[in-house]
């Protein structure tokens, strides 16, 4: 959101861009991969992408960053309840924002908590053992520990070759899902389908077919009209 943004926005080596994530599988807008391209063939050498925070979003960008941190605010001391198990596993670091004044010793506390709950973690695939960190966003401490983390990890997984092996993986996975989104589209576009849709829909709603039969059927009509 660049209204929250007012500092960053004025830099002049500052680009932000925002990217609605309506209609998009996992919160995260279809074209965040080819703007992130984008933004690196203009000269960008750092870009952040920031979620929608849903859960589901998380897992598409993770499919899609070279390091992901996981920000955290500190509560009354359920930092951990309600924070899916599968987010937490797939972060390479964790920052415990807004610890200043009254609420830099609960940070401090979430922080404790949260790095005895990574211990119970299986080792990630990079080698590399997640680190928790407390910043303030309004006070600026902790900010240039949480950014020199991130320089060392990059400098830990390109040592060991992961860097190039996750870039790998990324690619294969921007392929798979540019089929997916070109057959979707296909599909649901195809003159008949959208004819044949209304149709299944009320026999699905009327108990006459089951929506497994329904499904077959349309995929069954659409290779027909190939």
């Amino acid at each position: 959101d660049k209204t929250r943004m007012e500092e960053l926005s004025a830099q002049a080596n500052a680009y932000i861009r925002p990217s609605p994530s309506a209609g998009s599988l996992g919160g995260v807008a279809r074209k965040t991969r080819e703007i992130i391209i984008l933004c690196e063939a203009a000269g960008f050498d750092t870009i952040f992408v920031e979620t929608v925070g849903v859960g589901q979003s998380e897992t598409a960008v993770h499919s899609m960053v070279d390091f992901f941190l996981l920000l955290m605010i500190s509560g009354a001391g359920d930092e951990l309840q309600g924070i899916k198990r599968g987010i937490m596993e797939m972060a390479d670091a964790i920052a415990v924002n807004k610890a200043d004044g009254d609420n830099k010793t609960k940070a401090e506390i979430a922080q404790r908590q949260i790095k005895n709950a990574l211990h119970l973690f299986p080792p990630t695939e990079s080698g590399w053992i997640p680190e928790v960190k407390t910043c303030s966003a309004l006070t600026h401490d902790g900010i240039a520990e949480v950014w020199e983390m991130t320089e060392r990890y990059l400098r830990f997984v390109k040592e060991n070759n992961y860097f190039a092996h996750k870039r790998q993986q990324q690619a294969w996975q921007i392929m798979l899902d540019y089929v997916d989104g070109r057959l979707h589209e296909r599909f649901y576009n195809h003159p008949v389908i959208k004819r044949e849709l209304l149709s299944y829909k009320n026999k699905i709603q009327e108990g006459t077919i089951s929506p497994y039969q329904a499904g077959a059927d349309l995929l069954d009509v659409y290779d027909a009209t190939k």
